[in-house]
């Protein structure tokens, strides 16, 4: 039930994504980045010092930095350590008990540490979306559109970007900006989001849609 040791593999490129059903395009003023439940629990899991993870990393500050500067709202999500057997639901039946509230399992990693105009929410189930006010506090900024970055993309940021459509808000999938248990739990994300529920763009792309 513990989360797996994830042996290292390189991120998709641009020439590989799929393309998208969705015809939606990237409109900065309409914009929210999600930064999704990189803790060093889950962060910890992967290979240290190799890709997917380091540039992921890298890739999500590039777009969190270009977020703040433009007054884009940067969303983080993060689980609660030692959490009650009630909060955790069936969660716990898969996953087990997850991590403790020391700081060394609970914290966002160093290199992606909120700033003071972000917004930190309680994660408690796989989508962003459940038990949270993301959807409240992105509607009063006038933000329909949801950038997803993070980890892990078959899991939370698969189900957060299928419950953005089911709410009428556009999903961008960062796909070098997540990571995953694999190449191939990677690609079925990216995937599965182009044809029902979102668009796959490299950091690239969004920078430049982003671009000021």
């Amino acid at each position: 039930m513990a989360l797996p040791k994830i042996p290292p593999y390189a991120l998709p490129t641009a020439e590989e994504l799929p393309k998208p059903k969705g015809p939606w395009l990237l409109e900065p003023q309409r914009a929210a980045l999600l930064i999704h439940d990189m803790q060093n629990y889950f962060v910890g899991a992967f290979t240290p010092d190799a890709a997917p993870i380091v540039p992921a990393t890298a890739n999500i500050a590039r777009l969190a930095a270009q977020a703040r500067a433009l007054g884009i709202p940067v969303f983080y999500t993060a689980q609660n350590g030692d959490q009650d057997r009630r909060d955790r639901g069936l969660q716990a039946d898969l996953w087990g008990p997850g991590m403790t509230s020391a700081p060394e399992h609970q914290a966002i990693i160093a290199e992606l540490a909120p700033q003071p105009e972000d917004f930190l929410l309680v994660k408690h189930r796989y989508s962003a979306f459940q038990r949270s006010n993301l959807e409240t506090m992105m509607r009063a900024r006038g933000r329909d559109q949801l950038i997803v970055t993070g980890i892990y993309a078959h899991i939370g940021c698969m189900m957060t970007a299928a419950e953005a459509f089911q709410r009428d808000i556009e999903a961008f999938f960062a796909a070098d900006a997540l990571a995953d248990f694999s190449r191939a739990e990677h690609d079925m994300a990216i995937t599965w989001v182009a044809g029902r529920c979102g668009v796959p763009m490299t950091t690239h792309a969004i920078l430049a849609r982003l671009a000021p």
